[in-house]
């Protein structure tokens, strides 16, 4: 997913591309609903996406990387000094986040249902980098990935921790299984995810 090409990946990359300089990599982005069917016939080797890759009989998936959701605001919005950040505070707000079904959207959710908050999705979109610039021109309050957000780059906005309000995600990476791999797609699963033996 672009989330995983854009902010997870690229330091494996780095060090993947400096073992198998011969290697060519190609990375194909797709919606996560789209990678299991991607995998399954054949057209990829690894796929990477969040909520998406487990319980298909056709896939072996392993958890790569956690992370949490964030709330993103222009620079001096007022949900900055709200102590500590709740849902219902949130939901004073339109809202910007993922389209239904990507990067966790299902937790974002279940936090609101579950508070009995209803909340005003304004706009919704496949990536962050789409979800930071709506919030940047004013459009309303985003809901991402935290990992989306580089306080160096996004210096227009501001982060706000809601740890407390929405689930840990979990990305996974996945390959089919009966697959034949070669060693150096092992070597690269094994730089995600160093903890797979």
């Amino acid at each position: 997913t672009h989330t995983q090409a854009r902010y997870a990946l690229p330091p494996v990359l780095a060090k993947f591309t400096q073992a198998h300089p011969q290697v060519r990599l190609v990375l194909h982005q797709a919606n996560a609903k789209e990678i299991a069917g991607i995998l399954l016939d054949g057209k990829a080797d690894i796929g990477l996406a969040t909520d998406t890759l487990e319980g298909h009989a056709g896939l072996a998936a392993f958890p790569y990387v956690q992370w949490e959701h964030v709330t993103v605001v222009p620079v001096g919005h007022p949900l900055e000094q709200v102590q500590p950040l709740t849902l219902a505070a949130i939901a004073e707000w339109p809202i910007i986040t993922y389209d239904d079904g990507v990067t966790g959207r299902a937790r974002i959710d279940a936090a609101f249902a579950g508070s009995g908050v209803e909340p005003d999705i304004a706009i919704t979109a496949l990536d962050a980098d789409v979800i930071k610039s709506c919030v940047e021109l004013g459009l309303g309050v985003g809901i991402m990935a935290g990992m989306a957000f580089d306080a160096g780059r996004d210096v227009g906005l501001r982060k706000l921790d809601c740890s407390h309000l929405f689930e840990v995600n979990t990305s996974s990476l996945a390959v089919r299984r009966g697959r034949y791999l070669r060693g150096f797609i092992y070597n690269f699963i094994s730089m995600c995810s160093p903890q797979l033996s």
